[in-house]
């Protein structure tokens, strides 16, 4: 299985809503935690730890690395800095999904409302149930941790199958929905899984489940209080038996990096297909013309991973194969982009072209030279060698998260709310380089005079994804604006330049 960081177990965040609708917060002012907040944000998200011998024993980590504690008269607070005594809570996972906390030392219940909040209570009632608000966005991978196999949407069986040594490929991604204090399991066809392993069109009662941690994987328990596993030769995803999670029914969420095709300037798509070298030759998007990028943290420069394991190299000579096994400064390439396409730099500070046999280079000075320049080939059209089309195929169905919150419908209107603790799931197609955008009943994207984004548009509009660092994107509109949330939290394409309120969690 692939090596260096490409799968990275995704760390479990979430915010905890009251029976009153309201969230858990905890403020920077005195360490003190309230129940008012109406969305989730920064301060109202908690990290879940498991104690390392006795892992029914959690701790709750707050945004400022403080732990949430309980003493012997039932007063909390959050200004632990390492998990004690007073941190530890046991959790009682509900049958409608909703979470009791009780501190493990003093056995009491942890409850109430905006500053009235004690962990005092010696029985269950509805003042000391949460409900669980998963603070990750919501697209993963879904790996089982007995079969140590990726889920996926099997064509041929019309399941999701964890069978996939890799998770590769459009049909591997997962989204979840958050739908009525519970989570549905969505494929990239839009389709949501049923208890019995069935996909369905509509979420219902059979497609909902309670989330549930135990040894820090997840489990999904049904409405019938059992958990999904895979069952069978192709270990098809439905619920099984069992009523306590085992390791049969433990997954991990990770990381669901883009993976992109190139369609380089003679109109070939780049693939491995034909050996180690990188080359522009074939006519069709298969797995071998597929790879996996990921964006270092720090450099914001691409790596290109293949479905064999390998990685995008620099070779002598400038020629790029796909023959590294290990991440260094010569599997590491700079993108710029250039409106419908891009070009890529690599560690000798050359741009790839694409030659004339097809393979893929890293010689050319600059982008957009005269035909007379060596790398041109004797092709027409400036700097069309040096340029690709990039197509993102993993993200058929998009969800969106900036700074200030989720991309969401708005109430009452076709406009688009960017600043919402909930998300909805909009459609994506792909066309000449641009992005199109739809929703609801099938309706699109466009951009108003004023900037504000729409969502009644019967005409496709284009918009241009740029993957400016890990995780994130920035989307600039036809207007040649970059989209962000605007002080009121309205979705708009104003931004001249790309910041951390123009990038977004995809």
């Amino acid at each position: 299985m692939p090596i260096n960081g490409i799968h990275q177990v995704l760390k479990i965040q979430f915010g905890l809503i009251n029976y009153d609708n309201r969230y858990l917060t905890a403020e920077v002012f005195g360490f003190k935690v309230y129940a008012s907040a109406v969305s989730l944000k920064k301060k109202q998200i908690w990290t879940l730890q498991q104690d390392e011998v006795d892992s029914s024993v959690v701790f709750l980590k707050s945004h400022l690395g403080r732990y949430l504690t309980a003493d012997k008269d039932g007063k909390v607070s959050c200004e632990a800095e390492k998990p004690d005594g007073d941190c530890r809570f046991v959790i009682i996972a509900q049958s409608d999904g909703r979470w009791a906390l009780q501190s493990e030392p003093h056995k009491r219940f942890f409850g109430g409302s905006e500053d009235r909040l004690s962990c005092f209570a010696q029985t269950i009632t509805e003042l000391e149930l949460w409900t669980v608000h998963l603070a990750i966005h919501p697209q993963a991978n879904l790996l089982s941790v007995s079969r140590r196999r990726y889920a996926h949407l099997s064509a041929q069986e019309d399941e999701i199958a964890m069978d996939s040594n890799i998770p590769w490929g459009v049909d591997s991604l997962i989204t979840l929905i958050f739908h009525d204090k519970k989570y549905c399991l969505k494929t990239s066809d839009n389709r949501y899984l049923r208890n019995d392993g069935k996909l369905v069109r509509g979420a219902d009662t059979g497609t909902g489940y309670t989330l549930e941690f135990k040894e820090g994987k997840l489990a999904f328990k049904d409405c019938d209080g059992k958990y999904l596993s895979p069952i069978g030769p192709t270990g098809t995803l439905k619920s099984g038996r069992s009523s306590k999670p085992g390791k049969d029914e433990l997954f991990d969420l990770e990381e669901s990096h883009p993976q992109v095709v190139f369609v380089a300037s003679n109109n070939r798509y780049v693939s491995i297909r034909q050996g180690i070298n990188v080359s522009a030759n074939q006519d069709e998007e298969t797995d071998y013309e597929t790879f996996q990028m990921q964006i270092d943290k720090d450099t914001k420069k691409c790596i290109f991973h293949t479905h064999a394991g390998n990685y995008w190299t620099l070779v002598s000579h400038g020629g790029i194969q796909s023959t590294a096994t290990e991440i260094d400064a010569n599997t590491s390439f700079e993108m710029e982009w250039r409106g419908r396409k891009v070009a890529l730099k690599a560690n000798n500070g050359k741009y790839i072209c694409t030659k004339k046999n097809g393979q893929l280079a890293a010689v050319c000075d600059s982008v957009g030279k005269s035909r007379s320049d060596p790398c041109k080939s004797g092709r027409e059209g400036p700097g069309e060698d040096e340029e690709f089309t990039l197509k993102l195929l993993n993200r058929p169905i998009l969800v969106l998260r900036g700074d200030l919150g989720f991309v969401c419908y708005h109430r009452s209107s076709s406009l688009l709310d960017a600043n919402r603790s909930i998300y909805d799931v909009f459609q994506t197609t792909f066309s000449d380089g641009a992005y199109q955008i739809k929703g609801l009943d099938g309706k699109f994207w466009y951009i108003a005079s004023n900037g504000s984004i729409y969502s009644d548009g019967e005409m496709s509009e284009d918009f241009f994804f740029e993957f400016r660092e890990h995780g994130r994107i920035a989307i600039q509109g036809k207007n040649g604006k970059y989209l962000r949330g605007d002080q009121a939290g309205t979705l708009k394409a104003d931004a001249d330049t790309v910041n951390y309120a123009t990038l977004w969690e995809y």
